[in-house]
Order: structure tokens, then C-alpha cells, then sequence
């Protein structure tokens, strides 16, 4: 299977190793990426997981869980990444009731303990 994150390589080389704990994201970008996947699949327990701990209360993994089975996520776009811990992205999907939707974000990314975790996100346009 090719990884949802669109990095043109198999989900098994690619996002799942982060997915199952076997390894971190070395960068802000591969997180990212295993994030959009974590959607795509989709895991909302990896999505809290790769949540900042102190930002986690601000997230629900049910709703991450639902918000990713009732879209289909079609492509990420990384737009640009101006520093280590940032990464512009535009998600492509299709909602519930079919309509083709983008989500375009800029993302805080942290690392702690030697692992990235995401903080926040600015919606944009």
C-alpha cells in the first residue's frame, strides 16, 4: 500500500513504523506526514500520542478517530517548512456528504525528550 502521506513510498517504510512506536519522527515534516496518515488509516490514537502532552487537553481521540473515518483523505501537500519546528501543509479530502474540502494549516511542532510532538496549528485561507 502506498503511504497516504504521499511521500511516494509504501506505508510500511514510511508512516507505520511511527504508527506502531517502533520508531520516532526524526523532523517536524515526518511527523506531519504520519499525522496526516494517522487520518487517513485512521488511528486517533497515535494522533493524541504525537499530540504535545501539555496541549493534549485541548484534544479528544474519539473525535480525532471520528473526524478521520468520516472524510477521505485524498493528498498532502507540504507548502513549506521556514524552520525545524514549522510546517505549512495543505490536506486534501472529501467529506460526508461527498464535497472535495482543503484544510490548510501552519503547524508548532516541539521537540521534547528527543521526539516532535505536535502544539498547535493557524488555520489558513
Amino acid at each position: 500500500m502506498n503511504c497516504p502521506c504521499c511521500s511516494g513510498k509504501s506505508y510500511e517504510e514510511c508512516c507505520k513504523p511511527y504508527h506502531t512506536g517502533e520508531k520516532h519522527a526524526p523532523t517536524a515534516e515526518a511527523l506531519m506526514r504520519s499525522r496526516f496518515s494517522a487520518f487517513a488509516i485512521p488511528n486517533g490514537e497515535y494522533l493524541m500520542e504525537a499530540t504535545l502532552p501539555g496541549k493534549r487537553k485541548y484534544h479528544n481521540k474519539k473525535d480525532l478517530q471520528e473526524w478521520g473515518e468520516i472524510n477521505q483523505w485524498t493528498k498532502l501537500e507540504i507548502i513549506r517548512t521556514p524552520a525545524l519546528n514549522q510546517v505549512e501543509f495543505k490536506a486534501y479530502y472529501t467529506d460526508q456528504d461527498g464535497n472535495p474540502q482543503v484544510h490548510h494549516e501552519f503547524s508548532i511542532f516541539q521537540k521534547m525528550h528527543e521526539r516532535w510532538y505536535y502544539v498547535s496549528g493557524e488555520f489558513m485561507d
